[in-house]
């Protein structure tokens, strides 16, 4: 596999983007991002734990995976519009301050490095939902 279908196409995305949020959710319990500049509460590590383990079950599963695999580029496409929505909600609601506060739907707290992340995020999911080869193209 190329770096092209690696990151590129969706199910390279549910994978390599849930492995990521599966690690940072985690790291999150841990504590490891207290930062002010990244500070990751226990709603934003639920989310990210969760969200991660379904990208992964998704792909990896037998039977579901197959089942699901049509639908791949639509979730991509939502976690797209999802994380673009956050992004810009973060800007315009502003950080919390201190990072503790919960600015976001009293859920988490959005701030500038949260915002880019997510915008990141949505850049990349439009990518590999949108730039991926389509089967019938790879054919012939």
């Amino acid at each position: 596999m190329n770096s092209r279908e690696t990151l590129y196409t969706p199910r390279g995305f549910m994978i390599v983007g849930g492995t990521v949020l599966l690690l940072l959710g985690i790291l999150g319990f841990l504590g490891v991002f207290k930062l002010s500049a990244f500070y990751l509460t226990t709603g934003e590590s639920f989310a990210h734990v969760t969200l991660g383990l379904v990208a992964l079950v998704a792909v990896f599963v037998p039977g579901l995976n197959t089942a699901l695999e049509p639908y791949y580029r639509g979730f991509v496409i939502l976690v797209g519009v999802v994380a673009l929505f956050f992004g810009l909600y973060g800007f315009v609601i502003g950080p919390g301050n201190p990072p503790t506060v919960l600015n976001t739907f009293g859920l988490a707290n959005l701030e500038i490095v949260d915002n880019l992340i997510n915008l990141v995020v949505a850049a990349w999911a439009f990518l590999a939902a949108f730039w991926a080869p389509q089967r019938g193209m790879l054919r012939g």
